[in-house]
């Protein structure tokens, strides 16, 4: 799976240094891993939600931040579309958020 957007968990983790190392974690899982479809990630990630419009919500660092990734299946394309505390998350629209 290619994940489009690392930079964006790169500045995310320099502001909050104790997400980095989930992060890391999380980035390469997906990278070297295939995900053909919601179910196979959701079998990898049981805490990951599965919501509209193709995306995922991962909790990340024990659940102190949310992840949000839009995927391309076929593709094998995961697109990041949002890192944020859960006060941040609770202000954005999952479904849309990023594009």
């Amino acid at each position: 799976m290619k994940i489009i957007k690392r930079k964006t968990l790169e500045e995310f983790w320099k502001k909050h240094a104790n997400a980095k190392g989930s992060l890391d974690a999380w980035f390469h899982e997906m990278k070297k891993g295939a995900f053909p479809t919601p179910q196979s990630i959701k079998n990898r990630y049981a805490s990951a939600s599965i919501i509209e419009g193709n995306r995922v919500v991962f909790n990340i660092a024990g659940n102190k931040y949310r992840l949000i990734v839009g995927f391309a299946y076929e593709q094998q394309f995961g697109y990041i579309k949002f890192i944020g505390t859960h006060a941040e998350y609770d202000k954005v629209n999952a479904a849309t958020v990023g594009g």
